[in-house]
């Protein structure tokens, strides 16, 4: 692979919004929804679309429960998906240094 290999980013974290719900689980995991709503400004049915396309991908595990008769949805990031995390990070990197 070359240093500058730009099609070596995974497709399912590159989203703007994904990659944001990525790197906010990589230092708060698990993330309330609501909260990470919030972190990366979306709305309930955009993040839920991109949270389920990063679970389809097995990159982040959805936890759904009530407290209080309320429901209450967690987003835990996997080891799959912190791999996945690091190994973009490292993909950019080398895109970095590329451009050096």
């Amino acid at each position: 692979m070359s240093r500058f290999d730009h099609t070596a980013l995974d497709d399912v974290i590159h989203g703007r919004l994904r990659l944001g719900v990525m790197a906010y689980l990589s230092t708060a995991s698990p993330a309330p929804f609501n909260e990470l709503k919030a972190r990366v400004n979306a709305t309930d049915g955009n993040l839920s679309a991109h949270l389920s396309k990063l679970e389809e991908a097995g990159y982040i595990r959805l936890e759904k429960k009530f407290v209080d008769k309320k429901p209450r949805t967690n987003a835990h990031l996997t080891a799959k998906g912190r791999k996945a995390w690091i190994e973009y990070l490292a993909r950019l990197q080398a895109l970095l240094n590329a451009a050096e």
